[in-house]
């Protein structure tokens, strides 16, 4: 029983040299670090929406390209959650991944502001609701921004469909992409709670926080469960299409050393 409540929270990972957890915390901080260092950097920039959406899409997509096999790339705590929720990682690797999310955002966002003069600031890319929306709006605004992320990462990770891990990276900022060119105006976009975390940080910036952590954790677990109950189809499939190339491999492999005794049969 305490060996199964050890893999249950994920406690055997902190003794197992296979997993690698501190690796991947590295990875995870790196991430969120070139996230907020070179999106938040393009939010000083005098250019409109579209030019941050951009930013924000291609930081995502080269993050998860450099880091992604090593901690899988999620540099977001709502797509962490949402695959713990889903049984992807365990409870011990999806908090420290989120601790080390924030560490990254907050480390991100101060490299940033230390570098360029106050004058360029601009606010560096913090989030916050624009003046008619409230922040029940802000929420929902944020929840289905978090919704679409985390069904794009299901879906581009979907073991059914094994070729999409290689366009993975490229469709998930482009999820971010899309996120942004819908809705910067009115939440800013946030789509991701360690990102609002290190611009607050930064600017000391606090209103209507916890809608940046809600709305997009809520978004995150409700398409972890749509994808898992309901898209996602059962993995048997794919077993047993394994099993048959496998075996028709053989098969063909068998017959192939056959062919080659009854040749080395006839020249003798």
């Amino acid at each position: 029983m305490p060996q199964k409540f050890d893999y249950s929270l994920g406690l055997h990972e902190l003794k197992s040299k296979e997993h690698r957890l501190w690796q991947a915390l590295v990875a995870e901080f790196l991430g969120n670090f070139l996230l907020n260092f070179f999106a938040c950097g393009a939010c000083t920039q005098p250019e409109g929406g579209t030019f941050k959406a951009l930013a924000f899409g291609l930081a995502v997509f080269i993050a998860i390209t450099v880091i992604g096999n090593i901690s899988g790339g999620h540099v977001n705590p709502a797509v962490t959650i949402g695959l713990l929720v889903a049984g992807r990682v365990t409870v011990l690797r999806a908090v420290c991944y989120i601790i080390f999310q924030c560490l990254g955002s907050i480390a991100g966002t101060a490299a940033i502001r230390t570098l360029i003069d106050e004058e360029y600031y601009g606010g560096l890319g913090h989030t916050h609701l624009a003046p008619n929306i409230t922040e029940l709006q802000g929420l929902g605004i944020e929840f289905f921004l978090g919704l679409v992320l985390v069904l794009t990462v299901f879906g581009a990770l979907d073991a059914n469909k094994p070729d999409s891990r290689f366009t993975a990276p490229l469709a998930i900022g482009l999820s971010v992409t899309l996120g942004h060119l819908g809705t910067i105006r009115y939440t800013g976009a946030s789509m991701n709670p360690a990102r609002t975390l290190g611009t607050a940080f930064a600017v000391h910036n606090w209103d209507a926080h916890w809608v940046y952590w809600i709305g997009p954790i809520m978004g995150g677990i409700a398409a972890a469960l749509i994808y898992t109950q309901i898209i996602e189809k059962p993995l048997v499939h794919t077993a047993v299409k394994v099993i048959e190339v496998s075996e028709k491999y053989r098969t063909h492999a068998d017959d192939r050393e056959m062919r080659k005794l009854d040749s080395t049969r006839d020249y003798a």
